[in-house]
């Protein structure tokens, strides 16, 4: 959980993005002015169509915004070169995907460890950071299953694993419910609800009003403006 007087985390200062297809202009985001503190679990909602997953990808990182400024723990990062954007991905954004994005050849342990890898992390080093985040999650017991050998929850379960075992300043969930049943998406939120008040930065994208009441803050856009922002309803 967030304190008032906790620093902002991200910044962001009249970003938009344009999209170019055919001399035809699409302003997929306009304007935007963002916060979000250390500590904080917001969550962005809107209809399809409104800009939710072009944020997300900015703030993650996938994407590059057409202008204004973007700041992750005070450095600017939106005109990084691409090795730089790569480098600050896997340091210090965790993402979890509503497809769960697990790679099926690889066990539940490898697929939570294999970010590591790319840090030049001591093997011992991963293995610990692998076997504290597979508990944290409850699925210290299908470390050397398949992702087919696991319902939809679980898997999303190892996916948040993965998203948490780097340590990030901030997790980014993109529809993190998306293809789950009532009761595991119930699940799958009470753990961020969780990780979050153990400390943990999470912003959420999601149309389900239902889950954006777990959040601390809601950011609400339309036509690629935040139109409204404050505290949830909490659940």
């Amino acid at each position: 959980m967030t304190t008032p007087d906790a620093p902002a985390l991200i910044q962001m200062t009249g970003i938009k993005k344009v999209f170019l297809t055919d001399e035809v202009e699409t302003h997929a985001l306009q304007d935007i002015h963002f916060h979000i503190k250390k500590g904080e679990y917001v969550a962005i909602s809107g209809p399809s169509g409104c800009g939710k997953t072009t944020l997300l990808s900015i703030l993650g990182l996938l994407d590059t915004p057409s202008g204004g400024q973007y700041l992750l723990e005070g450095q600017q990062v939106s005109g990084l070169a691409p090795i730089e954007r790569a480098r600050v991905r896997n340091r210090q954004i965790g993402f979890i995907f509503q497809a769960f994005n697990l790679i099926g050849d690889l066990t539940v342990f490898e697929n939570v460890e294999l970010p590591l890898t790319y840090r030049d992390m001591p093997a011992g080093e991963r293995r610990d950071r692998v076997a504290a985040a597979l508990e944290r999650v409850g699925m210290s017991h299908r470390t050397k299953h398949y992702p087919t050998q696991l319902s939809g929850g679980q898997q999303q379960r190892v996916a948040v694993a993965r998203a948490v075992a780097g340590d990030p300043a901030i997790l980014l969930a993109d529809e993190p419910t998306g293809n789950l049943d009532s009761k595991n998406g119930e699940a799958v939120m009470e753990l961020l609800r969780e990780l979050n008040a153990a400390g943990s930065t999470i912003c959420m994208v999601t149309h389900d009003s239902r889950y954006a009441s777990h959040a601390g803050r809601e950011v609400h856009l339309f036509d690629g403006r935040v139109v409204e922002a404050g505290a949830a309803a909490m659940a």
